[in-house]
């Protein structure tokens, strides 16, 4: 019986006038072979296709103990899965030669059969702009075998020290779910990703804009306007994703209807259900003002006329300028000292959660508001209530923005009443 190899007896081996093939005890199947010139080299022989054929690993000391069994595990693996282990190997070569296995080679295919096919536009949009941001500028021109665990990690603590812990997760998550489609698709043996930690605590915002701030941003996207003024302004009003919004189409709009409304399709809605969202006269106003740029399609928010707007972190530093050279002039007009003025951080979807809670400080009621915002419903309600709520929806949406307006306008609060349907939308009056 052939004796599990160890590294001391490997070191003990010496070459004879013959070739040696000296069988693992450890392995079944992995052999080292011995040259009368002292090269010693790993093979694995296996059975495939009713013959017994043969699989040369590499050289020792280069590929150790191991690592040759590690490597020979694979291979007796996949020819028991009945794949050959030789025409992968050869495959293999050819990637390389041809630049198949390149990360931008493999991405791309990743992004054609995964992204865009499994998830919604929405979502692959979203993913898109880390493929683009984060992992194309890294990794492109490496081979996608060459890529570790330590590529990974660094790739994280950077997007972590640049302020963006939550967006380091969202790396992370796409990072393991594309490694892991390589290893699905036979392009990896095994992830990079494996055993990697959430680089950040998974946390949920709870920051919703006072009624100063929600004056400031009015004015910060005016100050900035097209397009990025415009897009926030719309998403204020409306309460909808801003990946909603920002592709929107001009065709999901009836603006000379007698309730102006634009609905938002189910295949571009988040959870799949297409919503109606009332325009109030500062949003139509909005609308009025954008330019319509022609193209193959009809987006509302393009400067092209083919894609939609992108570079939102640009805009909103941009925004976030415009607010705080606002509230910095206030200051100086009141007599304040405007160095000491600062704007908390604020992301766009927390327009969404102040439409939400700043709607209840209004009176509008919770299911208007979930109707809003087109949460989808859990439990009993969404078996047996299928109701739309639209009247209220419509009511809410113009409490809202007049709100918003009286705001801008720096004129007092309002005092409502909760909105029941739309003959309430006038059930507000100013505090002294």
């Amino acid at each position: 019986m052939a004796k599990a190899f160890t590294v001391k007896f490997i070191e003990t081996i010496k070459p004879t006038d013959k070739r040696q093939e000296i069988p693992d005890g450890g392995l079944p199947g992995l052999y080292l072979i011995v040259q009368p010139s002292g090269k010693m080299s790993w093979a694995v022989r296996y059975r495939f296709g009713g013959k017994m054929l043969k699989y040369t690993i590499g050289s020792y000391p280069a590929f150790g103990l191991a690592d040759a069994r590690k490597e020979a595990g694979k291979i007796l693996r996949a020819a028991s899965e009945g794949r050959d282990p030789q025409a992968e190997k050869k495959q293999a070569k050819t990637a390389q030669a041809t630049g198949d296995d390149l990360f931008e080679n493999v991405i791309a295919e990743f992004i054609k059969r995964h992204v865009k096919k499994k998830n919604r536009d929405s979502t692959a949009k979203d993913q898109q702009r880390f493929i683009d941001n984060e992992l194309l500028p890294r990794w492109k021109g490496r081979r996608i075998g060459a890529i570790t665990k330590r590529d990974v990690n660094a790739m994280l603590n950077e997007v972590v020290d640049r302020g963006a812990p939550q967006s380091a997760n969202r790396v992370l998550a796409l990072v393991r779910k594309f490694f892991n489609w390589c290893v699905g698709t036979e392009w990896l043996d095994a992830s990079p990703c494996t055993g990697i930690p959430t680089p950040a605590p998974i946390t949920k915002r709870k920051r919703v804009l006072s009624p100063d701030e929600i004056r400031l941003v009015w004015k910060g996207a005016e100050a900035i306007g097209w397009p990025f003024g415009p897009l926030t302004q719309l998403l204020l009003l409306t309460g909808q994703r801003r990946e909603e919004v920002a592709g929107a189409s001009w065709r999901e709009f009836d603006l000379d209807a007698k309730q102006p409304a634009w609905t938002i399709p189910e295949q571009r809605a988040k959870n799949g259900n297409s919503n109606i969202v009332a325009l109030a006269p500062a949003a139509l106003a909005v609308l009025a003002s954008l330019p319509r740029i022609g193209g193959k399609g009809d987006l509302v928010l393009t400067t092209n006329g083919e894609t939609s707007i992108s570079g939102y972190s640009r805009g909103k530093r941009r925004l976030d300028e415009a607010m705080l050279a606002a509230a910095r002039k206030e200051a100086e007009e009141r007599g304040d000292d405007p160095g000491k003025v600062a704007i908390p951080e604020w992301t766009l979807h927390d327009l969404r959660r102040t439409l939400a809670t700043r709607g209840g400080d209004l009176g509008v009621l919770p299911h208007t508001i979930e109707a809003i915002l087109n949460h989808a419903r859990v439990g009993v309600s969404a078996h047996y209530n299928h109701a739309r709520y639209e009247a209220e929806k419509r009511a809410a949406l113009i409490r809202w923005a007049a709100y918003v307006e009286r705001l801008v306008a720096g004129k007092a609060g309002l005092k409502c009443r909760p909105v029941q349907n739309s003959a309430a939308m006038n059930g507000c009056e100013s505090t002294p």
